[in-house]
């Protein structure tokens, strides 16, 4: 089971590193813990959006075999405010292999993803997965991309259908050209952001949108 929560508060991006919180997610049936946190590494980058009054510090993925209270539990004192979820993964790009705790040489973007009113789930979902897929790889320069589509929520807190991992190089972060990996080239540059930003309307992507850039890390448990 994947689990995936926002984290809210200061000073997260060294109390999430912590031996003790791996301990004590592993004790209690976790086997991997990927800290994606806005840290200084990403403090560049220019791509960033709230929906909440204050915007997300942190997003933790937790695989487990346990039961999702347990985690929730665990998490929940090391930060000022919590919501989680239960997701279903796709991984279209897989991302790169890390050495345990070692940051991925990225900026990763998570984006939290809401079902517009007009759109059934159902379409919701084979705009976004069959339709906009390809054309996300295609007109971006990404390297790792993760759809996770939310199952049910297990806090309360603002509803999200969907949280998205890219990977991107770090000129990403201030180069348009290099988000979009259009070599330089102003004509391709516009051709990839047209086509893009039309796919992202076709699913409402573009609306009722968080986007947190932040530094990887991932932990072995087990």
């Amino acid at each position: 089971m994947k689990l995936m929560y926002a984290l809210w508060g200061d000073g997260l991006d060294e109390r999430l590193h912590g031996a003790e919180l791996r301990q004590r997610l592993a004790d209690i049936g976790a086997t991997e813990l990927q800290v994606n946190v806005r840290d200084a590494h990403v403090a560049a980058s220019q791509m960033r959006h709230t929906t909440y009054d204050e915007p997300i510090a942190a997003i933790l993925s937790v695989r487990t075999e346990g039961d999702h209270a347990s985690v929730t539990d665990a998490l929940t004192p090391i930060t000022d405010e919590i919501d989680g979820w239960i997701v279903d993964e796709r991984t279209p790009i897989v991302p790169p292999p890390v050495a345990s705790g070692v940051r991925t040489e990225a900026l990763a973007n998570i984006a939290l993803l809401r079902i517009p009113a007009d759109l059934t789930r159902e379409e919701w979902l084979h705009r976004w997965h069959d339709l906009h897929t390809t054309v996300a790889i295609e007109t971006q320069d990404t390297f790792g991309y993760v759809q996770n589509t939310v199952r049910e929520p297990i806090t309360g807190g603002k509803r999200v259908d969907a949280l998205v991992e890219e990977l991107f190089p770090m000129a990403a972060m201030t180069s348009p050209h290099a988000f979009y990996g259009s070599g330089g080239d102003d004509a391709e540059l516009q051709r990839r952001v047209t086509r893009m930003m039309e796919s992202v309307v076709s699913f409402g992507a573009h609306l009722d949108l968080d986007l947190i850039p932040t530094s990887r890390y991932v932990y072995p448990l087990v």
